[in-house]
């Protein structure tokens, strides 16, 4: 049902400093920061040959990514993305077998303009998982 890998996202406590960290120290191309309202987030994107890495901060006190940094000050990886052909299906299947939709289970649009949803670490490894309509 997964199709590939679309990014890791790492939630960061600096945007700034950690694109230039990506740009310099690891000479990456690094997208310029845009706000996410509806997800509480400011994200950049790393690109590489095969895959994106989303860095994320915190757009405001009820961002779920402050909660995340309470607990994890330096940052850290906050969720894997994989792409699916039809998340309306996935989600669907993902249900039917006992998953947890977070949310209200429909999709939100994320930050590549398509329909994401997450489903809950508990049910996945203590992995939190988007899931983003190819």
């Amino acid at each position: 049902m997964i199709g590939k890998l679309n990014h890791v996202a790492i939630a960061v406590p600096d945007l700034k400093a950690a694109a230039a960290l990506y740009s310099g120290a690891l000479g990456a191309t690094v997208s310029a920061p845009v706000d996410q309202p509806a997800h509480g987030v400011t994200v950049v994107f790393v690109t590489l040959p095969n895959t994106k890495i989303e860095l994320l901060q915190p757009l405001g006190e009820a961002s779920p990514i402050a909660a995340f940094l309470e607990r994890n000050p330096a940052g850290g990886i906050h969720h894997v993305c994989y792409e699916v052909e039809d998340i309306l299906a996935a989600r669907d299947r993902l249900k039917e077998s006992g998953a947890r939709v977070l949310g209200d289970g429909e999709p939100k649009i994320g930050a590549h303009d398509k329909p994401v949803l997450f489903l809950h670490p508990k049910d996945f490894c203590g992995t939190l998982i988007e899931l983003e309509q190819a």
